[in-house]
């Protein structure tokens, strides 16, 4: 991977739209997700994806797309089988969780997400995306473009979660007294360690008795960090930018049992126990998705 660009180096209230910084990282995930889309039999898809990455005009992943685009894993595997993993795991933690009666949705740092037009969501279903109004604002207009219609009440959340987004939320219409099915993917690694420990304790003062939260860990960040170098060999939608210099790698709580001592019931299983319930099996198949598939935690959390 090329040195993340100078201006993309994070630093205190830094900002970014869709192709710099943090930003680009959803892009990227959603050209993998384009990728695996395109692909015959998807165990998930999005079919929002691509319009997102060719309305952005970034052309290293417009031309991934192009190079995949119908083909059966053609360059091995690599991020979009671990991408296409992480979409099932959450697409299925919304599906259970509505099953079980939850109608109040929150996706945090909800980036180029498009759950909420894809997702057959029971009526009356309230969701809330929250982040930064350029993402925002850039989503909604490609959906507009496409005539998109969301399948629950959608509320935009144009909030930085470094500031008090817990406001923002109630703001735009979220209940703290119903229980909750909270999102938090793709997040935690680019927040500082107090700005992270804070989220989890507002997310934990705003979840009413049956709440549910879902995520995954990339922890300690060594293990990340080594995960990303390997995956970089294989159809690597983050080649053009050193995604792990927008980490932060400073001290932090262990989210699984900070939960669990706040009275909920966490479990946490591995990538590789997730895709061999799936029948789709990442270990084994390359040192890559071998790494992939044993360092990040998938994370449920019932209160």
């Amino acid at each position: 991977m090329i040195p993340a660009k100078k201006e993309w180096l994070r630093s205190e209230g830094d900002q970014w739209d869709v192709v710099t910084s943090v930003g680009y990282t959803a892009l990227a995930v959603a050209a993998a997700r384009a990728i695996v889309t395109s692909r015959p039999n998807p165990p998930a898809r999005d079919v929002y994806a691509e319009s997102f990455v060719r309305a952005s005009g970034e052309p290293y992943l417009i031309s991934l797309i192009d190079g995949h685009r119908g083909s059966s894993e053609a360059a091995g595997p690599g991020w979009p089988e671990f991408i296409s993993l992480q979409m099932q795991f959450f697409d299925t933690f919304f599906d259970t969780a509505c099953v079980r009666g939850l109608r109040q949705v929150v996706i945090m740092a909800a980036g180029l997400d498009a759950r909420a037009f894809r997702l057959a969501w029971p009526a009356g279903t309230q969701l809330f995306e929250v982040d930064q109004a350029d993402v925002l604002d850039f989503k909604s207009r490609v959906l507009d473009a496409r005539g998109a219609a969301p399948t629950a009440e959608r509320h935009e959340v144009r909030v930085d979660l470094r500031d008090d987004w817990v406001a923002a939320l109630i703001a735009s219409g979220f209940d703290p007294t119903l229980p909750t099915a909270w999102l938090v993917e793709g997040l935690l690694m680019y927040l500082p360690g107090a700005a992270h420990d804070a989220l989890l304790e507002r997310i934990n003062e705003n979840s009413a008795r049956g709440s549910e939260l879902a995520t995954h860990v990339f922890w300690p960040a060594d293990d990340f960090v080594g995960m990303f170098d390997t995956l970089s060999e294989n159809n690597d939608p983050f080649a053009q930018i050193k995604v792990t210099d927008l980490f932060y790698d400073d001290p932090r709580v262990n989210l699984v049992d900070w939960f669990s001592a706040q009275g909920w019931h966490v479990s946490s299983v591995t990538a590789g126990e997730i895709s061999a319930q799936y029948g789709r099996p990442l270990l084994g198949i390359s040192k890559q998705l071998d790494r992939a598939a044993t360092t990040p935690r998938f994370v449920h959390a019932v209160r």
